[in-house]
């Protein structure tokens, strides 16, 4: 059971660097409703909405064909030799009531014969509103004894923009735990809060108690440097020489090791401390 076809050809104008569409009508005239289907020798290159579907008696449908953007316009006298085939069938009440994709299974399986097919030529047109030669005789003068061309249902949805890309906040950078010794106590924390599951109460006496032990620490370190640098200075008195410089900078404290800060060495044994505490 055939359908009519409005136009008999497709013609799409150039430029095709950009996405080109027709419309394509599908009328039944038959007492029965009718199944069709829209196939193409070219399905990468079309897109059809729908492909497939059902018309009623009288009624029909308006098809959006879409000739998908090419990186370059063919030449102007090349031929365009795609082609459509639109496949119909009639609707019997054994079947009316299931979807169009069980009709066609059930009418490939059980009476091929039945499906009518008409064709549909597809011609590259000029931007302007006249026919070129070429146009005119667009798939013309192909040899009859060439093999039928394969037909094969083009996709039914255009083709989808881009997603936007997607852009993340950069991370803070974490301060220098060396440079900043309660940043290191904070984060060793977190971590070991994280780990071992220790509530924050607990946590928190014992970050006090840690303050505590750096305080004394640094209050040690500074006494055991007056002290040392008073017994150099009383050593050099009682011998009433000047100290050598090498001598000065061997004996004097630094505040640190090697240069190193009495709070980093202090934060650092902390740290190592209260990870042994919790994981050994």
């Amino acid at each position: 059971m055939s359908v009519e076809l409005d136009p008999a050809e497709l013609g799409f104008r150039r430029p095709f660097t950009r996405e080109v569409t027709e419309t394509l009508h599908l009328r039944n005239r038959n007492e029965e409703p009718v199944a069709f289907k829209v196939k193409t020798t070219a399905p990468k290159q079309y897109c059809v909405r729908p492909n497939s579907g059902r018309i009623e008696p009288g009624q029909h449908v308006e098809i959006q064909v879409l000739l998908q953007a090419m990186k370059e316009d063919p030449p102007a006298d090349a031929k365009c030799r795609d082609k459509f085939l639109v496949q119909s069938t009639a609707i019997t009440p054994s079947v009316d009531h299931a979807n169009v994709a069980e009709i066609w299974s059930a009418v490939e399986k059980a009476s091929k014969e039945s499906i009518k097919e008409r064709k549909i030529r597809v011609t590259f047109l000029p931007p302007g509103g006249s026919l070129t030669p070429a146009a005119a005789t667009n798939g013309e003068g192909a040899s009859h004894s060439e093999a039928p061309p394969a037909y094969s249902s083009p996709g039914p949805n255009f083709s989808s923009p881009k997603q936007p890309d997607t852009f993340d906040t950069p991370q803070k950078g974490s301060e220098s735990l060396l440079t900043n010794p309660s940043a290191a106590i904070a984060v060793a924390s977190s971590a070991i809060s994280d780990a071992a599951g220790t509530t924050k109460d607990a946590l928190q006496q014992q970050l006090e108690s840690a303050k505590a032990t750096i305080a004394q620490l640094q209050a040690q370190a500074q006494e055991s440097g007056l002290r040392q640098r008073k017994g150099v200075s009383t050593s050099e008195k009682e011998a009433g020489e000047q100290p050598r410089a090498g001598t000065a900078v061997a004996q004097k404290p630094a505040d640190g090791i090697r240069g190193v800060p009495v709070q980093i060495v202090a934060a650092l044994c902390l740290l190592s401390f209260l990870i042994a505490y919790f994981f050994f």
